[in-house]
């Protein structure tokens, strides 16, 4: 088996055929945890502007080209939930090793007063890079939605209303993360990302076109995901596999140590964390409970007291 099992489903199919849209990523979803959307590009598609992810990017390696000191002063608390976290602090879950990466969070602005802010910080953003601000704020704005369009085929196929997901991630605690991975010059015990699984309702990832990622299969294979230019990856997280039951599985990945070529590149990635909103419930879906498949989580969570749960685990918290 190998990665070309994973078909990419256009997404110009969501407007043509919003059924067939949902079957063919659910089937996806259901057997691998993970999907792959093609056309994310093409103008008459539901994707997102190519000149807006070019603008992101290009600030992206800007603010990363910055000097370690500069950098620094964007560190915001422990948990790294706001502007930068440096090399050398993310550790996957039961890892010894940190991660070789480094990255920057975005999250969703909330006006004065919200009830929500006490889950969710204030953005900060770099003075250094003109625009970066806007674009990021822009970019955001279109994962965030095309991800909910990802939910909306996700409750199809799982025979639920389709705007079952919309009001428990209307203001969800999302995150945009602008990743960094650094060239891999000395040898050594880390890897770029360490295999783990996603704490939150979907990711959806760009830059996997960049060889590296790769998902275990279930007979414990690793399965490399390097879809072509112009394709989005998307996988199921944590949260969304407890509330199905593990229907929808969250398929461990992992980010491998570039090939000799490579090493002295660096690597970058753009994966946004859609999550539900703090207060919500992740309570097993009855229609996801059978005879075969008893109910694996029957203590309900809060996807706040999860998120954190998670994040103590690989120390960001």
């Amino acid at each position: 088996m190998t990665a070309s099992a994973i078909t990419p489903v256009p997404i110009s199919l969501y407007a043509e055929d919003i059924d067939a849209f949902a079957q063919s990523l659910g089937a996806s979803f259901e057997r691998y945890g993970f999907a792959v959307l093609s056309g994310l590009f093409d103008k008459d598609g539901a994707g997102l502007d190519k000149t807006l992810v070019d603008q992101a990017l290009d600030d992206t390696k800007a603010f990363f080209a910055l000097p370690p000191e500069t950098k620094m002063q964007y560190k915001v608390g422990v948990g790294g939930q706001r502007g930068y976290t440096p090399f050398g602090i993310e550790t996957a879950k039961g890892a010894s090793h940190h991660d070789l990466k480094e990255f920057w969070h975005t999250g969703r602005d909330l006006p004065d007063g919200h009830p929500y802010r006490d889950y969710m910080p204030e953005n900060v953003w770099p003075g250094e890079i003109s625009g970066f601000r806007d674009h990021v704020s822009e970019l955001y704005t279109a994962l965030d939605f095309l991800g909910k369009r990802v939910l909306k085929a996700i409750a199809l196929y799982l025979k639920l209303d389709p705007e079952f997901f919309t009001p428990t991630v209307r203001e969800g605690n999302s995150v945009l993360r602008l990743l960094h991975y650094p060239p891999v010059t000395v040898a050594g015990e880390s890897v770029r990302a360490g295999a783990h699984g996603d704490i939150n309702v979907i990711t959806l990832l760009m830059g996997a076109e960049e060889p590296g990622l790769q998902l275990q299969d279930r007979d414990g294979t690793w399965l490399p995901i390097t879809p072509p230019e112009g394709c989005i990856v998307i996988n199921i997280g944590d949260m969304l596999s407890r509330l199905t039951n593990g229907v929808l599985p969250s398929t461990i990945h992992r980010v491998v140590n570039p090939a000799e070529g490579r090493k002295d590149f660096s690597r970058y990635s753009t994966p946004f964390f859609l999550h539900f909103e703090p207060p919500y419930v992740i309570e097993t879906l009855t229609n996801c409970i059978t005879e075969d498949r008893p109910n694996q989580f029957p203590d309900p969570i809060t996807a706040e007291d999860f998120l954190q749960q998670r994040l103590r685990e690989i120390k960001l918290t």
